[in-house]
């Protein structure tokens, strides 16, 4: 009895791939990655030119095309390390502080418009952003301190809001607010950057890590929410409702079961908060001088002189840049590919 081999196209096994199959799959992604990884090698060759070499044409072999050389990282950490430094500290400590602000606030304001219903009164929102805007405009145009301002307005708030709800009878839902919420993103930078640097001079915190730190936690924390909402609502209510019974609170139920079943939506978001706030560049422009500066800021300032943009100079910066970003996708790359399945349970 004779055996037939199976041929080029046919699968060795059951679940198996056809040899051309493999092979035509194998040779697309060997020519994606090569496309997709070009512009790293790129910039690093670029980095280790002479501005001659730079300047005279596309040379891609080193040691053939050209003759490599650290001028350019000399420049930049031996030359310049003070800035250099000073920079890179700042960009880490503020994305960090961000990132882990931003998803701290946001996935619980996630959770709790996800398993909440809540029904604030429209005239009383309204009544609390009037308010608001009249501390904006004692602080801003009357020159009254803003820790008295404040406290007036708390008072007239708690005193009056119960009041003013009785006018008018509209209640919002978790629609509105999730919609209001994720409209702050797609308001552009350009338009409140100026009121935020206002506010921040006016509490002499301009310049400071806090002052970017919170910035940056707040632009970014519609999109924790609106990604957070999403995952929390995949995970089933059963799973509360049971610690419930079992005598867990909210809190409780939130820390022991919903975060960790929402690693791979936590590592994702981070992930995505961590790379916005890093590449930042208008609102750290505003805020920051020179104690507070960020790598964005330094390297548009490097690149700003009478020469014009200094490709090798630039390729060393953004090679440095991207390190703690792949770092961190690295490190969140397990609990992405090990995250449950939208709506799986763990039996």
């Amino acid at each position: 009895m004779s055996t037939r081999r199976p041929g080029l196209f046919e699968p060795r096994a059951i679940g198996q791939m056809a040899p051309a199959t493999k092979i035509l799959l194998y040779t697309i992604l060997i020519v994606w990655a090569a496309f997709v990884l070009f512009p790293i090698y790129w910039l690093l060759i670029t980095s280790v030119k002479t501005p001659a070499a730079v300047n005279q044409g596309p040379f891609f072999l080193p040691f053939i095309d050209f003759e490599p050389s650290l001028h350019a990282w000399k420049e930049l950490f031996v030359i310049d390390y003070e800035d250099t430094l000073r920079a890179y500290m700042n960009s880490i400590i503020i994305s960090l502080s961000a990132t882990a602000l931003s998803v701290l606030v946001g996935s619980m304001a996630a959770y709790a418009l996800s398993r909440v219903d809540y029904a604030p009164n429209l005239i009383t929102i309204l009544y609390f952003v009037a308010l608001l805007a009249g501390v904006g405009v004692a602080v801003g145009i009357y020159d009254v301190d803003w820790m008295l301002a404040t406290a007036v307005a708390v008072a007239l708030f708690f005193l009056l809001a119960r009041a003013v709800g009785r006018i008018y009878e509209v209640r919002l839902g978790n629609g509105d607010i999730l919609f209001w919420i994720i409209s702050q993103r797609i308001l552009a930078p350009i338009v409140v950057v100026v009121p935020i640097y206002m506010m921040f001079q006016s509490v002499r915190l301009l310049d400071t890590h806090l002052a970017i730190i919170l910035t940056y936690a707040v632009v970014n924390l519609p999109i924790v929410v609106w990604l957070m909402y999403d995952f929390f609502n995949s995970i089933p209510r059963d799973l509360e409702e049971s610690a419930q019974i079992d005598g867990a609170t909210m809190i409780g139920t939130f820390r022991e079961i919903i975060l960790p079943l929402s690693r791979a939506g936590l590592a994702a978001t981070t992930l995505l908060v961590m790379i916005l706030s890093w590449n930042e560049y208008l609102l750290a422009l505003f805020l920051s001088t020179t104690k507070a500066q960020t790598m964005p800021i330094l390297v548009a300032a490097m690149n700003a002189g009478e020469r014009g943009v200094l490709w090798w100079t630039m390729s060393v910066t953004i090679v440095v840049m991207i390190i703690p970003v792949v770092v961190l996708a690295v490190i969140l790359q397990k609990y992405i590919t090990k995250g449950l399945l939208v709506g799986a349970v763990k039996g």
